[in-house]
Parts: C-alpha cells; sequence; structure tokens
C-alpha cells in the first residue's frame, strides 16, 4: 500500500470515532507519557484499533491517541510514538505526525528523552531544540512525492518555527524553569552510541542526541506544520562519564522533571494556542 493510501485509510478510521480538530498535535518521548494525564480527555483512541497504523512496540509508550484540551488549548497527544529500529518503514515511522496534520493540527510540538553531546547538558534539563542533524536516517521523503502533502524538494532552513521557539523561551522564563538551547541529531538505534560517535557529534555541532523526533519534524515541514520541540537531556552520551548507559535511567530522569517538563508544555500550549 501507498504511504498517501495508508495515511487516508487511518484518517478515514479516525474520523469513524471522531470529528475532534486539534490546533496543536504533542508527540510524548520515553518516560514522558504521563504527561497525557493533564489533558481534559474527550477521546481516547489505541493505534491499534486504526487500520494499518504502526503500533508502539519500545517500552514506556504506551500507544495511542489522546484527545481533548490542554491550557485551554483543542489537542491531540500522541501517548508513544514508533521508531525507526523497531523495524518500520520510515514512511510508517512519519505516518502518525502526518496523520496529526490531517486532522487539523497547525502546530506539532516534538518532546523527546536524548543523550546531552555537550558538556553544558546535564541529567534533568530540558533544551528547546533550535536545529536538527538527520543524515544518518532515511529520509522520511524518500520515493514517490504526495503532492497532496507537499514539494517534492521541501525547504529546511527553519525546521523549528522561530516564534513558537520564543513562546517555549518567554514561557520558561516566566515560570522561572531553566531551558537550555541546542542542535538535536537523531540516529538509527536502538545501541546507544559509541565514545567516537558522541565524540564526531559533539564535533558536527549537535548538542542532543537520539533515535526520533528529527524524521518527524522533516514530515511536518513538509506538509507546511509549524514545529516546535523540546529535549529532556536524560543522561551524559556514552563516553562523557564512566557510568554504562540503560534505558532505566531515561525513565527515571523523566520521573524527576515530570512537574517541571509539565509545567512547560501547558503553559506553552496555552501561549501558543492564544497565537493562533
Amino acid at each position: 500500500m501507498q504511504p498517501m493510501e495508508k495515511l487516508e485509510r487511518c484518517l478515514a478510521a479516525v474520523r469513524q470515532k471522531t470529528d475532534f480538530v486539534p490546533e496543536v498535535a504533542l508527540v510524548l518521548g520515553s518516560g514522558l507519557g504521563d504527561y497525557a494525564k493533564e489533558v481534559d480527555v474527550e477521546t481516547v483512541i489505541p493505534y491499534a484499533e486504526i487500520d494499518g497504523f504502526p503500533v508502539s512496540t519500545a517500552p514506556g509508550h504506551a500507544g495511542r491517541f489522546v484527545l481533548g484540551t490542554a491550557g485551554g488549548v483543542k489537542v491531540a497527544v500522541m501517548q508513544g510514538r514508533v521508531h525507526y529500529y523497531e523495524g518500520y518503514p520510515m514512511t510508517d515511522v512519519v505516518l502518525p505526525a502526518r496523520l496529526l496534520g490531517r486532522m487539523g493540527a497547525k502546530v506539532l510540538f516534538l518532546t523527546n528523552a536524548a543523550g546531552g553531546a555537550n558538556y553544558t547538558m546535564a541529567p534533568g534539563d530540558l533544551m528547546l531544540i533550535r536545529d536538527q542533524i538527520t543524515c544518518f536516517v532515511p529520509s522520511p521523503l524518500i520515493g514517490p512525492n504526495p503532492d497532496a502533502l507537499g514539494p517534492r524538494f521541501p525547504d529546511m532552513s527553519r525546521v523549528y518555527d522561530e516564534a513558537l521557539a520564543a513562546i517555549v523561551r518567554d514561557t520558561a522564563a516566566r515560570c522561572a524553569i531553566p531551558l537550555k538551547e541546542g542542535v538535536y541529531c537523531q540516529l538509527t538505534g536502538p545501541q546507544f552510541e559509541s565514545p567516537a560517535e558522541v565524540r564526531m557529534l559533539r564535533m558536527l555541532g549537535a548538542d542532543a542526541v537520539g533515535m526520533s523526533t528529527a524524521v518527524e519534524a522533516v514530515a511536518a515541514r513538509h506538509m507546511g506544520q509549524r514545529v516546535v520541540g523540546v529535549s529532556c537531556i536524560s543522561n551524559l552520551a556514552c563516553g562523557m562519564t564512566n557510568a554504562p548507559l540503560t534505558s532505566e535511567e531515561v525513565n527515571e530522569t523523566a520521573a524527576r522533571v515530570a512537574g517541571r517538563f509539565t509545567r512547560l508544555v501547558t503553559e506553552s500550549i496555552r501561549a501558543i494556542g492564544a497565537s493562533l
């Protein structure tokens, strides 16, 4: 089945369950799924109930859409995403982001848990994503171009919307929430990076590294959506400390910063909604 056909099939399946039209779509990264509890829920749709939709298999990803309001704004929350390392084709990895756009979301708010590749980062930091590096993963736009979604050669000079970034930055300052800024790099995973790879990424200008997010941002920009992103720095990347990396520390760090993360996201969504 062609990606556009699958996308329309998934949209039809969602529309059989709800006519909800979100203003902001929010993707929750590893360990951050509890944010969905902040939503005044109207409808919940498990991914498994959407015909042809990829289902999350990664630990800590509930695998469902939560539709409702947060900060007084209509939101569609992805409580868990799918990753390239789970074995899905890249078109399936970005299908959820495209579906959210087809549902009507004007803004895609991406979050993730990431390893800090910059020594100025520390576990528990929140980082506003200014730009990204995607050249280590296949582009989600490879193959026939669905002209109904966007142009063959979309511009990526401003992947992350500067006005939305300013809203998140101002919100953090107003709420007295420390906020770093930097460049995010996506690798395929599922293995953590080697020390040599982390040194390379630092030379390329990456401040944080993970296994998601960047391809979703590309797909959203291809569709003309506005994108904003925040990383939760869960650990320092391999070789920057003597400790081995584990997935458990990702969830532990996310739990520790949950209060700050929740307030930043909710208040940012409130301000973004007022700006639309």
